[in-house]
């Protein structure tokens, strides 16, 4: 009987040693979720500053989540080199940073920064038309920049500024 007691608490001694060990190689730690959604931060590509509007914002990859009117201003997959569009709100709330893109006048200074290299556009009018899902633009003979929104005047109207390359000095 001494025998069947003694295997028994070696039997025991040998199971919760085990248990002990696996314990500890197996530990969970518990991660913050949310810190893990968040800690991968897409890198915009550049940005949009007009300075008369105060507006500074950036600009992700056109193949990004990111690049849409409704996080961010849009790069329009139509763009190339020497034509680029871009879109954004106006009106109110968060994203709305095409809001006082109409202030824009002839002249006026907008700069781009996409993939590090800086470029200066000069506005060199604006106008609205139906928005009907396309955009009719005048192929300038210089890099163009179109801005878009939707109209502030005119329901049912987008405003487009044009912009044309200011040569290097």
């Amino acid at each position: 009987m001494l025998k069947k007691i003694l295997l028994f608490l070696a039997l025991i001694f040998i199971i919760l040693f085990t248990k002990s060990i696996l314990m500890i190689s197996t530990n969970r730690i518990p991660i913050n979720k949310k810190v893990l959604i968040n800690s991968y931060k897409e890198k915009p590509i550049g940005n949009l500053v007009i300075n008369k509007i105060n507006l500074n914002q950036d600009i992700y990859s056109k193949y990004s989540k990111l690049n849409t009117v409704e996080e961010n201003i849009e790069l329009l997959k139509e763009s190339n080199e020497h034509l680029i569009i871009i879109a954004g709100h106006s009106g109110s709330g968060r994203i709305a940073y095409f809001n006082r893109l109409n202030e824009l006048n002839k002249d006026d200074e907008v700069i781009l920064m996409l993939n590090k290299n800086k470029s200066t556009y000069i506005v060199t009018n604006s106008y609205e038309q139906i928005k009907d899902g396309y955009i009719n633009i005048s192929k300038e003979e210089q890099d163009q920049l179109i801005l878009t929104t939707c109209s502030p005047n005119h329901n049912g109207y987008q405003l487009i500024v044009n912009c044309i390359k200011k040569e290097s000095t």
